[in-house]
């Protein structure tokens, strides 16, 4: 492979670190570069990159995505988008990833791309699920050599290799615009209560309160107490606001796309306060079947984005859905934060499939409709429940009927 290169996804630590030698090594390539894409992390984890690159000699790239990412991360608003209880922030993140990354491998010229995954969790999929739509080879050092950590950080100690084993190496922590995910360490174990420091965007709850008012604008957030705010700007303050209150902590037992039960701590000030915001907005303004139908496509939207697979033809289908529902979500919500919860407490909207006077218990009549008029209505209602109720055989004690023997 004399003269070629490979963009590797980087980020300086130790599995990207080590997969610099290797991919000369084990897969003869002349050149590695780079590529570290912004979707919110802290500034810290760009200084580390930039300076475990330059010790490597190796060309560095960073691309800006947060706008891209903030886009993606409103999609998920508008479809209510959860996984097991918790908003997707890290699945969101990685095809965002891994477009810019194929985008600059393109435009460098490389043969191939790479990724420091395991082989145990999801992000190798979501990785992949977009490069290989492309003409590029796909590496993959750690999973194909059987790497453990162990083994990396004795290769990087025999290599030299500027390896900073971040928090002491107790956590592995991932953090965007959306959520911050910390894992491994003591948290592996489910009996294992975890300590406050392991929080970092949220504050314990206390008995504080704050209200705010969030506007929509077709499914989109667009305002926080009447001022307008683009995406990122408006996702920052309320990850700052609502953390103050304790807003957005998730702990529980995740179940991965390989079938691995994990155990995932998280936290998601800002998303959990939009999509309860959203979702408020939504039961003023959708018809009850508009509703119970959107639940469906809602689960089906989140479960190919925690698969990376956000160019699946299916989620275009449903996107289509969710778009023409979020017509109408257009309104403000006021959401109080009170002992960790984001509550909605008020909402309004022009297009509210609401009548205060016909479900008002002051009012005789609803549109011209008279209480007595439901009289037929509740006769209706159950008929066919009380027929088949009525139709049963009777059953004797033993279990069998009430037919008499002929023996």
């Amino acid at each position: 492979m004399t003269g070629q290169k490979v963009a590797l996804a980087f980020s300086g630590g130790l599995d990207t670190t080590v997969c610099v030698p290797l991919l000369k090594e084990e897969y003869g390539y002349d050149e590695v570069i780079g590529v570290t894409v912004d979707v919110g992390q802290p500034d810290s984890e760009f200084a580390e990159a930039h300076e475990t690159a330059d010790a490597l000699g190796v060309e560095h790239f960073v691309v800006d995505a947060n706008a891209e990412f903030a886009e993606r991360c409103f999609d998920a608003v508008k479809a209510n988008a959860t996984y097991q209880g918790y908003p997707l922030g890290t699945a969101l993140a990685r095809p965002v990833i891994a477009e810019a990354i194929l985008a600059v491998a393109e435009e460098e010229g490389c043969a191939a791309v790479a990724h420091g995954c395991t082989g145990k969790g999801n992000d190798q999929l979501r990785f992949e699920a977009v490069w290989r739509a492309s003409d590029l080879e796909v590496l993959a050092p750690v999973r194909e050599l059987g790497l453990t950590r162990e083994w990396e950080i004795e290769y990087a100690a025999e290599k030299g290799l500027p390896v900073e084993a971040g928090n002491d190496g107790e956590w592995s922590i991932d953090t965007n615009l959306w959520s911050r995910s910390v894992e491994g360490g003591d948290l592996e174990d489910p009996g294992y209560q975890p300590t406050g420091d392991i929080y970092d965007w949220t504050d314990a709850p206390t008995g504080d309160t704050e209200t705010v008012e969030i506007g929509f604008q077709n499914g989109v957030p667009v305002s926080v107490n009447g001022d307008e705010m683009d995406p990122v700007p408006l996702i920052e303050y309320l990850n700052d606001l609502a953390g103050s209150y304790g807003v957005g902590r998730t702990d529980l037992m995740e179940d991965r796309m390989l079938g691995l039960k994990v155990r995932e701590n998280y936290e998601h000030p800002a998303a959990t306060t939009l999509l309860a915001a959203h979702e408020a907005l939504e039961g003023l303004v959708l018809t009850k079947d508009e509703r119970d139908f959107k639940q469906q496509v809602d689960q089906q939207w989140a479960q190919k984005a925690y698969e990376g697979l956000a160019d699946h033809p299916l989620v275009a289908a449903l996107d289509a859905f969710v778009d023409e529902t979020q017509q109408k979500v257009t309104g403000t919500v006021t959401v109080k934060f009170e002992g960790g919860q984001a509550r909605p407490v008020a909402r309004e909207s022009e297009h509210a499939v609401y009548s205060a006077d016909a479900a008002s218990f002051d009012t005789e009549t609803v549109a011209g409709i008279a209480q007595e008029d439901a009289t037929g209505v509740a006769k209706y209602h159950g008929f066919q429940s009380r027929l088949a109720n009525a139709s049963k055989p009777e059953l004797k004690p033993d279990g069998g009927d009430n037919e008499e023997s002929d023996e």
